[in-house]
């Protein structure tokens, strides 16, 4: 299942221009594990660059609860859409299974 949330205030890994949504804001009481994608396709877990090929491994040393921690995707606005859903299936496909999108709120 996937859910996109709003993110006021937060600043986790490398700098993005997110998209503004009207979703609701973000649950901050645990902190979940990030991934960024650059306007350029390229994935950071914090600041770390991730190849394809490592975003699972790497995921699955750092979460804590195993396939039931969070996963959050900020994706730049101006990433290509297809990059970010093949970057998803990538989590969903490795066991992830509670994966949301990352927008700014709509200052609308």
């Amino acid at each position: 299942m996937i859910f996109m949330v709003a993110a006021p205030m937060m600043t986790v890994g490398v700098p993005l221009d997110l998209p503004q949504t009207k979703a609701a804001p973000l649950n901050q009481d645990s902190k979940p594990i990030t991934l960024s994608i650059r306007q350029t396709g390229q994935v950071f877990l914090g600041e770390d660059e991730l190849t394809d090929d490592t975003i699972v491994a790497k995921l699955s040393s750092a979460a804590k609860d195993g396939f039931e921690e969070r996963v959050f995707v900020r994706g730049d606005k101006r990433v290509d859409y297809g990059r970010v859903a093949q970057v998803m299936a990538i989590v969903t496909g490795g066991g992830f299974k509670k994966v949301a999108l990352v927008t700014e709120p709509d200052q609308r």
